[in-house]
């Protein structure tokens, strides 16, 4: 395994003969023009969308320097356009309105529908009468909290046709969650559904709105309507594009209704007009805001525009994908995460792509579920999470090879750096040895991806999120600013905006600034640290509040899970910092196994050598602990702070846990505890 993840793999030749960048040549001449002239560059893909107006001022102003004054960024300055006629308008008006733009699957695999493009811009149209007639207008906020369901998309695309910014919050978030971003944005509108289900989990949405909006009145803001999407509650399949096919009928499903907030969505779709002009909007107008994790706790509003965030998740899906129309496209994120937006919803319309919307697990009904998915729709390109790729690894190759997947192209993982052994496993099996891998690395801040492979033309190495994107000018630097030249590790850092960067924090753009834009004046700062090879690529190591001091020394916790991992029993690693009286630090490692394979203390020895002969002995971890299950969110992320509570034996220290899929694990964690040394 070791030899087969220090190889480079050089893209499949049925990939590359077909792709938009054949050959490395022609990425660093395309790069190389990004940065020399991005005017030219930028200005030759707007061309493809339509613009009401040219550019009027300059296309590109920016100050990164807080020593210089405010932070800002402006693109194509005075050029008006709309997000959503660029997705929907633009195509139906060219012919391509009866184009599948979505199959939507849902939690069960009999709950299934589609819509064209044409279909897609009829209940757009229809919607944002709805908001029109409820009083909101441009500038205003609405909060969107819905399962994967079809109205999702409707709805935030009716939200871009009339400069509505709309923000989605995740439909696995406490009502707590949901209340703090009503509050922090002023939303007039909330949007929810009645419920859904997560395998075999009814979630009720509804009422966990109605709790949400209870802790806002206290707050002294009131919603001006709360529109609810029947989804769980409805009844029978239909041929209706706007009916959603219950898994199973909800015959005593429990909620508030306040008739002067709250609001039916099909009733209030009845009789409404498809005809809606767009709003046409300044480049620099608000698009939406997706809150996001902050260092103290409280989320920030991460705040994008509306010109500049299109022309990136265009392109980033073009060529990151390498996307052609008539092809499937199968992105496995929740759309109340950034790829969502960018992947799921804005970027593929932008381009007219074909997708699949999905609304349940990689688990449900069982592990094969996704690998069905994509020989039902002949799925071209898949992008999912590591998470998901090392949770299915465990059930080996058969629930996998039950099914042909010869329509695969392109696999993409995103959400963090992938260990080689998962990116192996990716390859070899799920892509047959057939597939580009990229290994996408970006924010939410970002926009969309700042580094990746091209699947065309980029020699791929196990675990690299290899080069920099288009409009992308990386560096490296030391912990006192300089820039490491060549190989070397540091703080990823980049010395340039690019079109889809966010703007501002909303309300707060102090707050933009200090974190962004403080620590080191003149670069916008990831908060990620980084490898670059010999060979100029680039090799994420996490975010630097997940590196480990141990005896003066830094360590990346997502070094020591790579070698954690490597051990054949080990489908599953995690690794948090613990305080030792002597080192100040001291690694605390949880491993879920594969199948069958019991955890004893000759495994914990033998991991413990794992590291300490991937690191150096300084990285020899001090605990390693059987952890059945880790703890996630319902989006597949490690919950840290849950493990540094269990590592150091203090519940008091877990905090909020109900975005966790499954509660139980931390129970089973403090029991598992093994005797500790101190």
């Amino acid at each position: 395994m070791d030899d087969e993840a220090n190889l480079t793999y050089d893209p499949c030749k049925r990939v590359q003969d077909e792709a938009h960048v054949k050959n490395m040549d022609a990425y660093r001449k395309m790069h190389q023009l990004s940065l020399d002239d991005p005017e030219k560059f930028w200005s030759d893909i707007a061309k493809q969308f339509y613009f009401k107006s040219p550019t009027t001022g300059k296309f590109l102003e920016y100050n990164f320097n807080v020593n210089n004054g405010p932070i800002f960024i402006k693109w194509m300055e005075g050029a008006i356009t709309n997000m959503c006629y660029n997705c929907l308008d633009r195509h139906v008006a060219e012919g391509r309105g009866d184009v599948i733009a979505f199959h939507w699957e849902g939690n069960d695999p009999l709950d299934c529908t589609k819509i064209s493009y044409k279909q897609l811009l009829d209940e757009v149209c229809k919607f944002s009468n709805v908001l029109k007639s409820l009083g909101i207008q441009k500038g205003d906020r609405v909060a969107i909290y819905l399962p994967m369901v079809l109205e999702l998309v409707v709805s935030m695309l009716a939200c871009a046709r009339l400069g509505i910014v709309h923000s989605i919050v995740f439909a696995g978030f406490s009502s707590e969650s949901l209340a703090s971003r009503i509050l922090d944005a002023k939303a007039e509108v909330l949007i929810t559904a009645d419920g859904c289900y997560r395998g075999n989990k009814l979630v009720t949405l509804k009422s966990i709105a109605d709790d949400a909006i209870r802790k806002c009145s206290q707050k002294e803001h009131r919603l001006k309507a709360c529109i609810t999407v029947k989804h769980v509650t409805a009844k029978g399949f239909s041929d209706d594009v706007t009916a959603r096919p219950a898994i199973r009928p909800v015959e005593d499903f429990k909620y508030d209704w306040n008739p002067e907030v709250d609001k039916w969505y099909n009733e209030l779709m009845n009789d409404v007009s498809t005809v809606c002009e767009p709003v046409w909007l300044d480049s620099e107008d608000n698009l939406f805001m997706l809150y996001t994790s902050g260092s103290t706790g409280t989320p920030k509003g991460v705040l994008h525009h509306v010109a500049g965030y299109m022309l990136y998740a265009a392109t980033t899906h073009k060529y990151t994908f390498d996307y052609h129309p008539g092809e499937v496209y199968f992105c496995t994120a929740d759309i109340g995460w950034i790829t969502g937006h960018t992947y799921i919803t804005y970027g593929p319309l932008l381009n007219g792509a074909t997708s699949v919307m999905f609304e349940g697990t990689p688990m449900f009904p069982d592990c094969s579920r996704l690998w069905a998915i994509v020989d039902k729709y002949q799925v071209s390109k898949f992008y999912t999470a590591p998470t998901a790729i090392r949770a299915l690894m465990k059930y080996g190759e058969e629930p996998v090879k039950r099914f042909k997947r010869t329509s695969l192209k392109v696999l993409g993982t995103v959400g963090e750096p992938i260990n080689p052994e998962a990116w192996l496993w990716y390859h070899k099996v799920i892509g047959n040895s057939q597939c580009s891998i990229v290994d996408t690395f970006w924010q939410t801040e970002t926009g969309g991806h700042v580094l990746t492979p091209l699947p065309g033309c980029t020699p791929m190495k196990p675990g690299a999120a290899t080069f920099p994107f288009f409009g992308i000018e990386p560096a490296l630097l030391t912990e006192d600013g300089k820039e490491v030249e060549g190989p070397g590790k540091g703080y990823l850092v980049f010395k340039r905006p690019w079109p889809g960067i966010m703007r501002t924090v909303y309300g707060d753009h102090a707050r933009f600034e200090k974190t962004y834009f403080s620590k080191f004046p003149g670069y916008y700062v990831t908060g990620d640290g980084c490898t670059r090879d010999k060979d100029g690529y680039y090799w994420i190591t996490g975010r630097i509040d997940d590196m480990v001091n141990v005896s003066g020394h830094l360590l990346s916790t997502a070094e020591v899970e790579s070698a954690l991992i490597k051990h054949p029993s080990v489908s599953e690693a995690a690794v948090v910092a613990k305080p030792h009286e002597v080192k100040g630090s001291c690694l605390y490692c949880f491993v879920t196994l594969k199948e069958k394979v019991e955890f004893t203390d000759e495994v914990a020895t033998q991991l413990k050598q794992r590291v300490r002969e991937d690191i150096g002995p300084i990285g020899t971890p001090d605990y390693v602990q059987y952890a059945p299950g880790l703890p996630k969110t319902r989006s597949g992320k490690i919950m840290r702070r849950v493990l540094r509570a269990v590592a150091q034996g203090q519940r008091d220290l877990i905090g909020d846990i109900s975005t966790m899929a499954d509660e139980s694990v931390v129970g089973v964690l403090f029991q598992n505890r093994p005797a500790q040394k101190e």
